[in-house]
This record gives C-alpha cells, structure tokens and sequence, in this order.
C-alpha cells in the first residue's frame, strides 16, 4: 500500500505518454515555438501556393489603366481572364482578350476581330473580313482608320492577310486605340486571357 501512495495512482496500460508532434487540446502541436510557428505557417504556405497556381493556370484579375476599350470597359475597371480554355483552342472572333504587346511585352486588353487565315479590310471607317462588313455595336459609332501612316507602326496594307497563328485585335474605341492597325497581328501564344467579367467598380459588373 505504502509503494501504492508513494507513486500516486497506478497506470494503467492504455496510458501513454505524449510524444513531440502531439497536440496540446487547442490544435496547437507540442514540441515547443518551432513546431507552433511550422503549424501556423503551413497552411499560409498552401493557401499562396493555391493562389499562385489559380492565378497563372485558371483565372487572372486585371486592371484597365486606358481608355482604348470604351464604353464597353471603362478605365480604372477591374476584370477577371480566364486562361483555361486557351489550353485547349484557339481565340475566336469577338473575343475580349489580353496579350503582351509585340511593341514591348505589356500586357493589353482588345477585341479579337479576326482570326489566322481572314481577310481584313479598312473602307471609309468600316470593317471588313473576308468581303464581309462587320456589324460592331460596341464601338458607339467610331469610325475605324488605318494607323499605318504613324510613326513606328507595322505599315500594314490593306486588304490584309490576317497570318496563320495570329488574331487581329483591335480596341472598341477606335479613334483612341493604339492596336493591330498599329503593330500588327498578335501571336495566339502571347494571348493570356479571355476577358470573362468586370468585378468593380459595382457600377460596372457585368460580363464580357
């Protein structure tokens, strides 16, 4: 009995003795500030990792800095692209996408208004592909001229040949739009996105 008092309550064998990497009733893991800060740190970790491959593989928020896409995008607009599908096809006509620039690599945002193989074409501030006159609301009326004559430009001719593996982009404000009348046809492999919505200002959410 005496044995019995001295050691205090037997142990029975389901008792164990906890071991490093145990956790305390909180959720936090024994083993001192090393493992607590590892298990505070581990699904912050996770969470950017996540973030990070949404954002180069699924989806990509963006901000419009220019007015080049009025009305249908106003500056200042944020938006999200989507970069899933281009896995699998090609931009097609009437697409909003964005796109590194040939001039330097930033990223832009226009309207996809034709694709590799068409035919486009500039007469008294309409547009053409493949002999056919494009109806585009969203230009609010904006007559569409050729920007050959500038400085810099690509010196496109027209009628144009739009290249196997490019689509010709241009932005819904016409008379305000540096774009493939300026620099050429773009690359599909330099297309990031396709715009999907405007996300704010709340004035302007809305699909694309």
């Amino acid at each position: 009995m005496a044995d019995h008092l001295r050691g205090g309550r037997d142990r029975g064998p389901d008792v164990v003795e906890p071991v490093v990497g145990a956790t305390e009733k909180d959720g936090r893991p024994r083993g001192g500030r090393l493992s607590s800060v590892l298990w505070f740190l581990g699904p912050v970790v996770a969470a950017v990792i996540v973030a990070l491959l949404i954002k180069t593989y699924v989806v990509t928020p963006y901000v419009v800095p220019t007015g080049s896409m009025l009305e249908t995008i106003q500056e200042g607009d944020m938006l999200l692209g989507e970069c899933v599908t281009l896995r699998f096809e090609e931009p097609e006509r009437g697409d909003i996408v964005t796109f590194l620039s040939p001039l330097d690599g930033e990223t832009l945002i226009k309207r996809v208004v034709a694709v590799g193989g068409q035919t486009i074409d500039l007469v008294d501030g309409a547009v053409y592909v493949d002999g056919e006159r494009l109806d585009e609301p969203y230009t609010g009326g904006k007559p569409t001229y050729s920007l050959s004559d500038y400085a810099g430009s690509a010196g496109i001719t027209y009628p144009y040949v739009v290249p196997e593996g490019t689509v010709w982009v241009m932005g819904d404000n016409r008379t305000d739009s540096r774009d493939s009348r300026y620099f050429g046809p773009v690359d599909v492999d330099d297309v990031t996105s396709r715009a999907l919505f405007i996300y704010w200002p709340p004035s302007d959410i809305g699909g694309l």
